[in-house]
Formats: C-alpha cells, sequence, structure tokens
C-alpha cells in the first residue's frame, strides 16, 4: 500500500506546487524584468507603450483574466495587474483607438470573428465580469482597424451550464 500511495503522493505535491507558483504573489514593483521573467515565465507577448512595455500573461483559452506586467524604461516591474475589468473595456475611445491601442490595454483576446455582412472585425474577450458572471465583451474593429463599437454579453461559451468551444 506504501509503494502505491508514495507515487500519487509525489505527483499530486507536484502539481499543486505548480499551482500554488502560479497563484502566488508575484514579484514586487521595483524588481528586475529578468526577475519577473523568471517568477512569471516568457510572456504571450511583448507590447511597447512609449518608453516603457508591457508583458502579456493571458490563462489559457479558456481563462478568463488575463495579466499584464508594466516594465519601465528603467528595466524594473511598474506594476503588475489583471486587466479583463469592466474599467478597462469602459476606457476603449470608440472612433478613436486603434487595435494597438486594444493590445496594450487588454492583449490578445480569447476569440477573433469576422463578420461577412457588415466590415467589422470583433475581439472576443471572456472574462468574469465582477467576479461572478461569465460574459465576453466584443470590440468591433472597422476595416482601418479603428474601434467602432464596444459591446457586453454573456460568453456563449458558458450558456445552458456547458462549454461549447
Amino acid at each position: 500500500m506504501k509503494r502505491i500511495l508514495l507515487p500519487v503522493f509525489a505527483a499530486a505535491s507536484l502539481s499543486l506546487s505548480g499551482c500554488a507558483s502560479l497563484f502566488a504573489p508575484p514579484v514586487a514593483p521595483g524588481a528586475s524584468e529578468a526577475e519577473v521573467v523568471a517568477r512569471l515565465g516568457k510572456p504571450d507577448a511583448i507590447y511597447p507603450d512609449g518608453n516603457d512595455h508591457l508583458l502579456s500573461y493571458p490563462v489559457g483559452a479558456f481563462g478568463q483574466y488575463s495579466y499584464m506586467a508594466r516594465i519601465g524604461a528603467d528595466g524594473k516591474l511598474i506594476s503588475y495587474a489583471q486587466v479583463w475589468t469592466l474599467q478597462n473595456f469602459q476606457a476603449i475611445k470608440v472612433g478613436q483607438d486603434t487595435k494597438d491601442d486594444v493590445l496594450r490595454r487588454l492583449g490578445h483576446p480569447t476569440l477573433v470573428t469576422r463578420y461577412a455582412r457588415i466590415p467589422f472585425e470583433a475581439w472576443n474577450y471572456g472574462f468574469k465580469e465582477s467576479g461572478a458572471w461569465n460574459s465576453q465583451m466584443s470590440v468591433f474593429f472597422n476595416e482601418q482597424g479603428i474601434v467602432e463599437k464596444v459591446q457586453n454579453g454573456p460568453d456563449p461559451r458558458y450558456e445552458g451550464g456547458d462549454r461549447r468551444f
């Protein structure tokens, strides 16, 4: 019995230690970019933003959160925050913001949809609205890559209690 439980316990401990590092607090502001990458791993994308740059850390295809680490010109961490929030979605400027602006604010979308009848491309972000609702924010871009509208609704991946995608 001991021989069977030991490998099971070891595997469970290793898998939980991976989760612990994922959910442990990130490095503190002022840490070097190398420390941030050592702690959080390789970013999914890097976005220039003036003299700063942003390291994007989305949480998987079915994730409802995405994180950004802002690195200053001095190579130090300025901030680390969850960016798929109502405040960030509401800050998008219709008729003004571009795809690059949205990428710097939110990172890559969960899903991109192109419509045949209207000349829009929608970037869909499945997120946990107010920590409770499975929502999807859609950011629509015209052919010039400018935001035409931003629309919130239920996340179709969770309608009816099942995952459709």
